[in-house]
């Protein structure tokens, strides 16, 4: 619900952090991208607080469709190479902060004029588990937000930043494309490992985001640990990759047009199967056409992975 309410204005995420979560809002962001000279990153924090336990949440949000310069971010397939890491989508490392005359130092001087997507939250983070040390804090995100939140972690890595990683609880991602190649996946399965940290990858049904950019070998972009993979039915498995990982595939082409016919005539029987909170307007039915002209656009929408993480089973984790 984080990775899908991101995409609303400041005032709608206040409201609905405070009167519908009851959970207190850390605010709303506009981070500045040093490449496209603007603010083009937007983030939210959040908090949940009971007793000594607090949960520090940050969401980053996904592409806009009529945002230019959310489209230009994606479809930046250039790499950046971290040292001792591995390359990374240069499209990525820009909208969290990376800058174009010092790469990504591990401190910089502050800048209110720009601010760092990168800099300002782990700045923010910092403050606040020193404020309560048994804190833990979560990243989510969906489509580039979940693109970023997963990079968000390398990054504390790439600066050892060893205190705060031991405080993320999760990266929980919806949507999530392939962010770097065989050897940064490989470096970030060592730091799940050493940190314990949790790595919920969710994919749902036909969604092409997650099966980007093009993976065919191991000098292609790729993914790295389990996928949370749900059909169109809201069941749900536990994989090391989803099926048709790159899509574009003759075999798959006649069933994912069936599924999206399947998932158009669902929009109208799911409130009378799952209960009326589940209704889908009709911008969101109009989103499910485009399935049939585009199989697996439509599977994209938060919507269903706000569905799959209600209606699916619980037994998966």
């Amino acid at each position: 619900m984080a990775a899908k309410v991101a995409y609303e204005n400041e005032a709608y995420i206040r409201d609905t952090v405070e009167n519908h979560w009851r959970m207190e809002f850390l605010g709303f962001f506009d981070f500045w991208n040093d490449y496209e000279e603007d603010y083009t990153t937007q983030a939210f924090m959040w908090s949940d607080k009971t007793g000594d336990t607090e949960v520090i949440g940050v969401s980053f949000r996904g592409t806009s469709p009529f945002n230019s310069k959310d489209w230009s971010t994606d479809v930046d397939l250039s790499w950046y190479h971290l040292p001792g890491i591995g390359k990374v989508h240069a499209g990525f490392l820009k909208s969290l902060g990376l800058q174009k005359s010092e790469g990504w130092p591990k401190d910089i001087q502050s800048n209110v004029d720009k601010p760092y997507a990168y800099y300002v939250i782990r700045q923010i983070l910092k403050e606040r588990l020193e404020e309560n040390p048994k804190a833990k804090f979560i990243v989510a995100g969906h489509s580039l937000g979940a693109a970023l939140a997963i990079v968000f972690p390398a990054i504390l890595a790439h600066h050892e930043e060893t205190d705060l990683l031991e405080k993320l609880e999760g990266v929980y991602t919806f949507g999530q494309p392939r962010v770097g190649d065989h050897k940064f996946g490989e470096y970030m399965k060592d730091v799940l490992v050493t940190h314990g940290l949790r790595y919920h990858r969710f994919v749902y049904c036909n969604d092409l985001v997650p099966r980007v950019p093009f993976d065919s070998s191991d000098v292609y972009f790729k993914h790295f640990g389990e996928c949370y993979y749900y059909n169109s039915f809201y069941n749900g498995q536990v994989l090391t990759e989803e099926p048709n990982k790159n899509y574009f595939s003759i075999f798959a082409v006649i069933p994912m047009f069936i599924n999206a016919v399947w998932e158009l005539l669902r929009s109208f029987i799911i409130p009378y199967q799952s209960g009326p909170e589940y209704y889908e307007t009709v911008p969101c039915r109009g989103w499910r056409l485009i399935g049939l002209v585009i199989a697996g656009l439509s599977a994209h929408g938060p919507q269903d992975y706000v569905n799959l993480t209600r209606l699916g089973p619980a037994e998966l984790f």
